[in-house]
């Protein structure tokens, strides 16, 4: 497994993980008709441009084989008014990949990004019935409020945390 950070070559490969992993971490949570409408394509389109966001850290995790199994980035989100803070907006692994160390991995790299950046406090969002908020929590994360959102036609609850300290949570990763 290699950690590097993305390129716009890695557009396709980080498409069709992110989706590959909605449809079985969301499976359930997200309507069956909206995850079934994802397309490589459109994510293909959508991560080209996220790759060449100038404020956009995106990185990947390939397999021996040099497949793309995972990814994760941080960006500045427009709702985010505080001074010297950054968002983590993704961590993503397919799910045979999951639960063996690599989202750790992956949290830990976006961390040394934030530190080497000077953030002085992250933010995450994460859907309440994704279980991915408890190791938010583990490292540290405190929640802040939940918001409703729309996806698919439903309405979701997601749990807004923030890290205080990107040391504390470099130091336990």
């Amino acid at each position: 497994m290699g950690i590097r950070r993305a390129n716009i070559e890695d557009a396709d490969g980080i498409a069709k993980a992110h989706v590959d992993s909605w449809k079985t971490t969301y499976k359930g949570i997200i309507p069956d008709d909206f995850l079934n409408g994802l397309s490589y394509e459109d994510r293909t389109e959508l991560w080209k441009q996220n790759i060449i966001r100038e404020d956009n850290y995106v990185i990947i995790v390939e397999n021996v084989q040099g497949k793309i199994v995972g990814f994760a980035d941080a960006w500045k989100r427009e709702t985010n008014i505080e001074e010297n803070t950054c968002d983590l907006t993704s961590i993503y692994l397919l799910e045979e990949y999951q639960g063996i160390g690599i989202g750790r991995a992956l949290m830990k790299e976006l961390f040394i990004h934030f530190k080497k950046m000077g953030y002085s406090k992250i933010f995450v969002d994460v859907l309440e019935d994704n279980k991915t908020k408890y190791s938010y929590e583990y490292y540290g994360a405190k929640f802040i409020k939940n918001v409703q959102i729309k996806i698919g036609g439903k309405v979701l609850d997601e749990s807004k945390y923030e890290w205080h300290s990107v040391d504390d949570v470099l130091a336990k990763l």
